[in-house]
């Protein structure tokens, strides 16, 4: 069985996916569409790979929640479930076969999202779409005619980062990376540059609509349930984009399943609490 989710996202802040920087000025990331005269256009689209790694990191920090692992996985094992690992040599023989099936039957994060560990790449249940702001350019792909473009639909902001280094509590700073000037009557000077920088960084604006997908390739039980919950997760607090520390990125998410999930799923957390410690092992086998 595979499910198929389709939908959309809304911009409920702003949004930031940087792409090239000139200057002070970073834009959003743009790759060529060809539009339906047949002319190639360059288009600002949030790669798949943006999306894939907000959701690869919820499914880590309901993993944890629920295993309680904190503090006890070497490095290599922690970043193949938070950021889908690095292949390298490994110390130990690579994971392959039923040891390989073992390791993704225990770990929904595995089976879902796959990750380079353990001397080997552990491929993933989950596939997802690009998500396409919905403008003129891409009608023919997301199905939604509009009038907006992408030269209209962005926007610039504006930053400041404030030089506190004239304030009479920040800390004194060695003088060599001060500049010393010397007026005309011979009086020594030391400043440490400008007071303020202005910087700029191009974003879809609050209320920008895109069009998205996730598909799960035949995944087992207690796969699909977890990949459900990461969604419905998503779904109440979803970010996307960077500086969302900053109050970038907050989105509206209606993704519809294609088919008819299963009422029946089986309770995943539950799962791995009562396999904990086999999941600590295999887990340190990613090393």
């Amino acid at each position: 069985m595979t499910i198929t989710w389709n939908g959309t996202l809304t911009a409920a802040s702003s949004i930031a996916h940087g792409g090239d920087t000139r200057g002070t000025i970073t834009l959003l990331r743009r790759e060529r569409v060809m539009t339906d005269a047949g002319q190639l256009v360059y288009v600002p689209v949030i790669s798949g790979n943006t999306l894939r790694g907000r959701l690869r990191r919820i499914g880590e920090e309901l993993l944890r929640d629920a295993v309680d692992y904190e503090g006890q996985l070497p490095a290599p094992a922690a970043h193949a479930l938070r950021g889908g690992g690095a292949l390298a040599k490994s110390s130990t023989e690579p994971l392959s076969g039923s040891r390989l099936q073992h390791v993704r039957d225990l770990v929904p994060q595995l089976g879902v999202f796959g990750a380079a560990a353990g001397g080997t790449i552990i491929g993933g249940a989950l596939d997802v779409g690009k998500v396409v702001p919905h403008l003129a350019e891409t009608t023919r792909i997301t199905g939604v005619p509009t009038k907006m473009t992408a030269h209209n639909v962005v926007q610039l902001e504006a930053y400041t980062r404030q030089d506190d280094s004239d304030d009479h509590d920040f800390a004194p700073v060695a003088t060599s990376d001060a500049t010393h000037t010397i007026d005309e009557d011979g009086t020594p000077h030391v400043t440490s540059g400008s007071n303020q920088m202005l910087f700029h960084i191009e974003t879809f604006p609050a209320g920008t609509q895109f069009s998205t997908w996730l598909r799960l390739r035949r995944p087992s039980p207690l796969e699909l349930a977890f990949t459900t919950d990461v969604i419905d997760t998503f779904a109440t607090s979803g970010r996307l984009g960077g500086r969302i520390a900053i109050g970038h990125g907050q989105v509206h998410v209606d993704l519809t399943p294609t088919g008819d999930v299963p009422a029946d799923l089986p309770d995943w957390r539950a799962h791995v609490h009562e396999h904990r410690l086999d999941i600590l092992r295999a887990l340190k086998e990613l090393s």
